[in-house]
């Protein structure tokens, strides 16, 4: 079912002038069962044939929020919360991943391709299972409903516009183009209809893999508070805020809370803040960051790439170190002394040497020194202690830079830990403290109807969390508090841009786009605005 996915979905990028452009210019032979050949669209045949649609949709889904590039890299490696520093020959990639932190990218970078592509394929998936002449069944279309209003929801955020193919038109006519409110209608009459038809699934661990009221009432609530930056008004309205308070209450109402250890909602068991959780696995969070050196033979290795900056790190509360017992917030997380003994919670001890598995390697930030599972001081491949610095430096001259960075320079990160196993299928993607932290915010905003003040609920989870309670919230209290609690979790690129400071200058960016609000939206690949006319590219590009 994928490859049929990305076949019929090539239909949503193609005009007629266009295609006799792109044949004239190459060699490019289709074959007769080319969907580009194919009739018009007449629906889907059988319910079955409709659930497998939706089957297809949830694996699609799998490989665009498991995967460490495309969504995920525009969504945290363009901010102050994750960068991927070129060390020798590694992670250099012409590149890729230093234009994105820096924000100097092309219409042509291939994970803004990508991302413009995947999700636009599954929108038009489930506007075929949504066309009326399917033979879809009431669950098929709720499921349909949620997933083309994610998609078009994506596509807006990092785009502006949204290109929506009619399943009842002409297969080679251009699709229609929804930009603002008329796009974010769009969202919302599809996520109301989810909400109609989804089940009413509370915190049960194993079926939250499964969308449902709560995850739909989650993204209508994500696109009200994002809606005066959605439709370019920068106003906020009262009555959206509100809608999104009511909204968490409703999540609230299903069961869902803020939850005790934090670090054990990333595990694949029950939690009570899980709303949406993904089948994928979570290797890509724990092996980009890792060193080399700091996992053992049995769980396979780190890939020594993704690291965050000193100023997000200095976000925490806690004292320069982050040694285990420091004093630190639960958040910041900690570096084990060495390991744990065999048959602690949730572990093996494959090795059988009576520590845990990848019980020394830490949680949260791995600063300073790491240690090995007997407590020994770990060394780098050179030599020289295994010790992360706060500075991207080049070991050619020693300046500040992304290029030429040895082993251990970057303060590295992790969520989902291999202590818990290497590649577990079980990756969160929507969270009640996130809920909890929006309706506070919705409040702060001029929002009604809250039980509590934004600054009791900000309280709440920080007391949960080991942070010092505060005395009063501004809107850099409400931003701190969402990137220390939702790191690495695909929301801190929307959250800058709604709080203004997206383009803020930080380490490493690019002098031209501080400021550069142009920067907010990626460029419409290049090859889309020549093959759809609707579509029109974004400033600065």
């Amino acid at each position: 079912m994928i490859n049929y996915l990305k076949t019929r979905s090539k239909i949503l990028m193609f005009s007629l002038p266009a295609l006799a452009l792109f044949f004239s210019c190459t060699d490019l032979e289709i074959e007769p069962t080319d969907s580009l050949l194919a009739t018009n669209f007449e629906g889907i045949a059988t319910a079955e044939e409709a659930a497998s649609q939706v089957s297809a949709m949830y694996n699609s889904i799998n490989t665009f929020i498991g995967d460490q590039a495309n969504l995920y890299a525009l969504s945290e490696v363009t901010t102050d919360e994750m960068l991927v520093p070129t060390r020798g020959s590694d992670w250099g990639d012409n590149g890729i991943w230093r234009q994105l932190h820096q924000h100097s990218w092309t219409p042509d970078h291939q994970y803004i391709t990508t991302v413009w592509n995947q999700w636009n394929e599954l929108q038009l998936v489930a506007s075929e299972v949504l066309d009326p002449r399917s033979a879809s069944s009431p669950d098929s279309r709720a499921a349909a409903s949620f997933f083309r209003a994610l998609a078009v929801y994506v596509i807006l955020d990092n785009f502006g516009q949204v290109p929506i193919r009619d399943t009842e038109a002409p297969p080679l006519a251009d699709p229609e183009v929804l930009t603002g409110e008329d796009a974010i209608a769009f969202i919302v009459s599809d996520l109301n209809d989810a909400i109609a038809g989804l089940p009413a699934l509370g915190p049960s661990g194993a079926e939250n893999v499964n969308v449902s009221q709560a995850a739909a009432r989650y993204l209508l609530a994500k696109t009200h508070l994002n809606r005066h930056i959605l439709n370019g008004t920068r106003t906020v309205d009262p009555a959206d805020m509100t809608i999104v308070i009511s909204l968490v209450d409703e999540i609230e109402a299903d069961g869902y809370a803020l939850e005790e250890g934090f670090f054990d909602i990333f595990r694949d068991t029950p939690d009570n803040e899980t709303i949406w959780w993904i089948n994928t696995s979570v290797g890509n969070r724990i092996w980009n960051g890792l060193h080399y050196n700091l996992v053992t033979p049995e769980q396979s290795g780190g890939w020594n790439g993704f690291a965050t900056l000193s100023e997000f790190y200095d976000l925490f509360e806690g004292p320069e170190s982050n040694v285990e017992g420091g004093g630190q917030e639960e958040r910041r997380g900690a570096v084990p002394l060495q390991g744990l003994p065999a048959g602690t919670d949730g572990t093996v001890d494959d090795d059988g040497d009576g520590i845990a598995d990848g019980t020394h390697i830490g949680f949260g930030f791995l600063k300073g020194q790491q240690y090995g599972p007997t407590g020994t001081a770990l060394k780098e491949r050179g030599g020289d202690p295994l010790d992360f610095t706060r500075e991207f430096v080049s070991s050619v001259d020693g300046q500040p830079s992304l290029l030429d960075n040895n082993e251990i320079t970057g303060i590295r990160v992790l969520k989902y830990n291999p202590r818990y196993g290497a590649t577990t299928t079980h990756e969160i993607f929507f969270r009640y403290s996130d809920a909890h932290l929006m309706r506070a915010e919705a409040i702060q905003r001029g929002g009604s109807g809250g039980a509590k003040t934004a600054l009791a609920y900000v309280n709440d989870l920080r007391s949960l969390r080991g942070a010092t309670t505060l005395g009063s919230l501004s809107d850099q209290d409400l931003i701190d508090e969402r990137g220390r609690e939702l790191y690495i979790e695909f929301w801190r690129r929307s959250d800058l841009i709604r709080f203004g400071q997206y383009t803020r200058d930080w380490e490493f960016k690019d002098p031209a786009a501080v400021g550069n609000s142009d920067r907010e939206l990626f460029p419409i690949p290049a090859t889309q605005i020549i093959l759809n006319p609707n579509l029109v590219q974004n400033p600065g590009y």
